[in-house]
């Protein structure tokens, strides 16, 4: 006779088990955070060679905190945030910037709800995006996200790759939603301006 799988563990579970000592149960925890982890510390920080150790210590961070957490939101978009604030850490540390200061501000983008993520770069008549299609377009979006300010690539990466909500993304930045998707506006608009300049027409 079969019986039906079991179902994966609860957020609440997990951690319950955790605080009762079952050390199994963190991993699930990592395995299961890993991804956007990951992404956040890949995105924020530069130097290759700092990343693991960034990584080492969200997840001593989370696990000392776990007592602490209190469910206001997902455990994923918790540990999201505690990445994001040891990489800010780093950053300052380091006297890096998130964002480029001397980069002027665009309009801000409509009022919008919550939608299907729209493409990394805007349609125009001519979209450069429907033109790279045939020539590796995702290493070439790749290589051009990596030249955007750590924020914006950030930003871009919960937004397009993790596919988070603005509310989520929010959280785990703690920007007001309206900042987050202006941020995306801003981040969209430069990935175009970088795509436009790199590969003119005449080169697609």
């Amino acid at each position: 006779m079969s019986y039906p799988p079991t179902p994966p563990a609860t957020d609440q579970q997990l951690v319950a088990q955790v605080l009762g000592g079952n050390t199994a149960a963190f991993g699930q925890i990592v395995r299961r955070t890993e991804g956007l982890v990951t992404q956040l510390v890949f995105k924020m920080i530069r130097h290759p060679a700092d990343r693991p150790d960034i990584a080492q210590e969200v997840y001593l961070k989370v696990f000392k905190s776990l007592a602490g957490f209190k469910f206001q939101a997902k455990l994923s978009t918790w540990v999201g945030q505690i990445t994001y604030n040891t990489c800010l850490h780093y950053l300052e540390k380091k006297h890096l910037v998130l964002v480029d200061p001397s980069e002027p501000a665009p309009d801000d983008p409509p009022a919008e709800g919550r939608r299907a993520p729209p493409a990394l770069v805007a349609s125009t008549d001519y979209d450069p995006e429907t033109a790279l299609f045939g020539q590796d377009l995702a290493g070439i979006l790749g290589t051009a996200i990596e030249q955007l300010p750590p924020l914006y690539r950030t930003l871009v990466s919960l937004y397009h790759q993790q596919e988070l909500s603005y509310e989520e993304i929010a959280q785990i930045t703690s920007l007001p939603d309206g900042t987050v998707k202006n941020y995306l506006f801003r981040a969209r608009k430069l990935l175009k301006q970088q795509l436009l300049a790199r590969y003119q027409r005449d080169d697609l």
